[in-house]
């Protein structure tokens, strides 16, 4: 299932990080890591952030590829789920199905 995941950094971490001559290389590396779709980095309620595509078949995955953002940018986290246009066709008949009971 697709995530996107919302990272605030913290101040203290992110001003240290960001910093090091190697971040890119080191941010870079993270998202291979996570395997993520893509990565697109903005502010978050004044901080440096990012939102990050991830594909997570399992809760279980949820802690090693959050961690690494609380360790090492001292990162605020969410996952929010998302679905494509494909998924959202598939679930076509059940929002019917919902509206027919409650709407």
């Amino acid at each position: 299932m697709k995530y996107i995941m919302k990272m605030k950094m913290s101040q203290d971490k992110g001003d240290k990080a960001i910093r090091d001559p190697q971040f890119g290389k080191k941010m870079h590396e993270l998202l291979a890591e996570i395997k993520a779709e893509s990565a697109y980095f903005t502010t978050i309620c004044g901080h440096r952030g990012a939102y990050i595509v991830v594909n997570i078949n399992d809760a279980s995955e949820i802690p090693s590829i959050a961690e690494p953002f609380f360790l090492w940018l001292g990162a605020d986290v969410d996952f929010l789920p998302v679905m494509t246009p494909e998924d959202l066709a598939k679930g076509g008949p059940g929002m019917g199905a919902a509206l027919q009971k409650w709407g």
